[in-house]
């Protein structure tokens, strides 16, 4: 018996145990022997899966499995995808995608395959904006090699094949929480030309507890100081998308067309904090309140020309500019007990202005080339421009005295890629991918409190992939070597401070290191995939990267205050292994009703050589990831219902010598039903994380002098969420 054949049963039991008993009558009825049967064969579109005759490994998540479930936040959405994680709480603003466990710049992630604006926050666009998700766990030189977990590349709305228009009004609520949205999508073509625009709003209001805890104990295990804090944040963060596409058709077969995506998102947020001091010394301040508010506005827009050229060559130039705006206004005062009033002690205003703005250019050739050769060369390059100024009065009204700072910076970042790339077909069953990107990046800034400096980097990535059909068979085995990168991002680089009020080893200032240097990763990406009937896939992948000249959070003591800063530090190993089982029932089963299977499941091993261990991970990694899901469609599609289970384990990461984190357990269950009420309106309703986990964040500082800890604890809670679609 085969591999494929032994995992096949094994995975096909495990769904169906989860599965509620079924009990229907489907006999047919009978026939009778005068009745003429009509038989009709029709080719399901939705039955191919590109994923199959790819060279390059590729997993694309349809429109409609990223609205299944309702979503606002495309956070949301990710997290139920095959081998994605998502760091961070449930809900909105916060999160980070990672693949492979990793986040921080090793997940690549992409806006119609060209890198998000610096700053943007992904969690500002709609789900109803996207036209598909791209999943690539393997590098190709048309894309940016700034990948070493992997690729997500998100589309945007841009096909329109007939007249549409939607509008979708929702609302969720979970206890202090609510989640007011909606989205109006149009398209429409007129002579040559069509057109599209999708848009948003939504409104996120919450009041939740963030209590922490601050503990030590000496190096003879006695403790010396213990805190605890009630900690309460309350906002209303609020925002609105715009993605209008033009499409033009010209008479010699050329085609122009603009796209652009506008997101404007404010936020006001109060905070405040109570700290009681059960043993030891007191922080500096026992009490906290916080009001801020801010605004930011990204915008984007490519004008694309596509030019078909003799023998099958096509020409694609595609020009961009994009440009960030953000303003803050942060107040904090910070009060101290003295003879059992709260005195006020500190009163700190930070006035925040950033600007951004930039171009991009990027140019492809392709054509075919010899037999069975697809060739393509061009080039991807920007410039971007950016101002930053940070102002903060700080009164110490206790002390009588004032101090004010004024800082202002500017960056400049430009970077250039050549790429080239060729895939054939070796044989039927053989297929190739080779391709060479050399990818070079500078950052310069300078600023008032700190001297000019400049960073720059090259790399050269040299990539091939192979696919190779096993014969009379539907399995078939991939196999990519590949060399990629994380450039430092620019706020890594920047050497300005930012400071803490009660400033500690497990909560210390930041500052960005200019001398940092990108981290190099060689790898390989080996999978073996079995399909067995239309849309079923068992498949199980491997992945090694070796990463050079790693980057870990190095902390240090300076003119009496604590300093986290980032810093090249030897060499790390990553290693991972997924597997993923998505099938309709009836590819297993006779006479069964209309359900779709998934299940997906990744573990993940890292060691940094620096470190000593044990959990040394790099990034914080996810170890173990899963996902669960059920979809079931009742006769005539009326009604659609299913549920998703989404696991992602944590435990204790070792950063460096001195420094800890743990991480809990997340477990996340959502379920929904749409229902078709007649063709124009549809109604669907949605629950998610109804497991309301409560998880718990720790930092840890050791030395000498014993083991200083600051746990925070933050409560889960479901939602509901209920929306109107309608189509007219």
């Amino acid at each position: 018996m085969t591999a494929p054949q032994m995992l096949r049963p094994t995975l096909v039991a495990l769904s169906l145990s989860a599965l509620p008993a079924y009990a229907q009558n489907t006999a047919a009825p009978a026939l009778s022997t005068d009745t003429v049967q009509k038989v009709e064969v029709k080719a399901d579109a939705n039955g191919y899966d590109p994923r199959r005759d790819d060279t390059a490994s590729k997993i694309v998540v349809s429109t409609e499995e990223i609205r299944r479930y309702g979503d606002t936040s495309v956070l949301d959405v990710f997290k139920r995808l095959p081998g994605i994680t998502v760091s961070g709480g449930a809900g909105r603003g916060g999160g980070e995608i990672r693949m492979r466990g990793l986040g921080s710049g090793y997940t690549q992630i992409l806006l119609n395959g060209e890198r998000a604006p610096a700053g943007f926050d992904i969690d500002q666009l709609s789900p109803d904006s996207i036209e598909r998700i791209e999943i690539l766990r393997a590098a190709s030189a048309e894309f940016s090699t700034q990948s070493i977990a992997g690729t997500i590349n998100i589309v945007l709305k841009r096909a329109v094949k007939k007249a549409q228009r939607e509008l979708r009004v929702g609302y969720g609520k979970s206890g202090e929480v609510s989640n007011p949205s909606a989205s109006l999508t149009m398209s429409d073509r007129v002579g040559k030309m069509s057109y599209s625009l999708a848009a948003s709003a939504w409104r996120y209001e919450f009041d939740r507890p963030s209590p922490f805890e601050e503990s030590q104990i000496d190096a003879a295990g006695r403790p010396t100081f213990l805190r605890r804090s009630e900690q309460t944040d309350r906002g209303s963060p609020q925002g609105i998308n715009l993605t209008p596409r033009l499409n033009w058709s010209l008479e010699n077969d050329d085609t122009v067309s603009w796209q652009s995506l506008v997101a404007h998102q404010r936020n006001n947020y109060q905070g405040s904090t109570s700290t009681e001091t059960i043993l030891g010394l007191r922080p500096l301040y026992d009490e906290r309140d916080v009001r801020s508010k801010g605004t930011n506005t990204t915008l984007r827009s490519d004008l694309t020309w596509m030019h078909n050229l003799e023998e099958g060559a096509r020409f694609e130039l595609k020009l961009g500019v994009n440009g960030s705006r953000s303003r803050g206004n942060w107040h904090e005062d910070d009060f101290r007990t003295l003879d059992s009033v709260d005195r006020l002690a500190r009163d700190s205003t930070v006035l925040s202005a950033t600007d951004e703005v930039g171009v991009t250019a990027v140019g492809k050739y392709s054509r075919p080339w010899k037999k069975d050769h697809a060739l393509s060369m061009g080039w991807d390059g920007g410039h971007t421009l950016r101002d930053d100024g940070r102002g903060e009065l700080e009164l110490f009204p206790l002390a009588g005295s004032t101090l004010r700072r004024d800082e202002d910076y500017d960056a400049t970042l430009k970077r250039l890629a050549l790429f080239v790339q060729d895939e054939w077909n070796v044989t039927k069953q053989w297929s190739m991918y080779a391709g060479l990107r050399w990818e070079g990046l500078e950052t310069r800034s300078s600023g008032n409190t700190f001297d000019t400096s400049t960073n720059r980097a090259s790399v050269w990535s040299p990539l091939a992939q192979t696919l190779y059909k096993l014969p009379d068979s539907r399995d078939q085995v991939r196999l990519a070597l590949t060399r990629t990168f994380k450039a430092p991002a620019a706020s890594n680089l920047i050497p300005r401070r930012f400071t803490t009020p009660n400033n500690s080893q497990t909560d210390p200032d930041y500052r960005g290191n200019p001398d940092l240097k990108p981290e190099l990763a060689t790898g390989i990406d080996a999978s073996y995939e079995h399909y067995w009937a239309e849309k079923a896939l068992l498949s199980a992948s491997v992945s090694v990267r070796r990463i050079s000249d790693y980057t870990r959070q190095g902390l240090l003591f300076e003119d009496g205050r604590w300093i986290q800063t980032p810093v090249n530090d030897g060499d790390a190993l990553t290693r991972s292994l997924e597997l993923e089982a998505k099938f309709p029932l009836s590819a297993v089963l006779q006479d069964v009703p209309d359900i779709d299977l998934r299940a997906s499941l990744a573990r993940n091993w890292s060691r940094v050589d620096a470190v000593p261990g044990p959990d040394n991970r790099l990034d914080q990694q996810v170890p173990v990831s899963g996902t669960l899901g059920v979809d079931y469609k009742t006769p005539g599609g009326k009604l659609t219902t299913g549920a998703s289970f989404a696991f992602k384990n944590g435990g204790n990461v070792r950063v460096n010598v001195e420094q800890s984190r743990y991480q809990s357990v997340r477990r996340e269950l959502d379920v929904y039903a749409l229902w078709k009420l007649n063709p124009t309106y549809q109604l669907r309703l949605a629950a998610t994380n109804l497991l309301a986990q409560d998880t718990v964040s720790e930092s840890r500082y050791v030395d000498d002098n014993g083991v200083q800890r600051r746990t925070t604890f933050s409560d889960g809670q479901a939602m509901a969420r209920v929306t109107l679609e309608s189509r007219f």
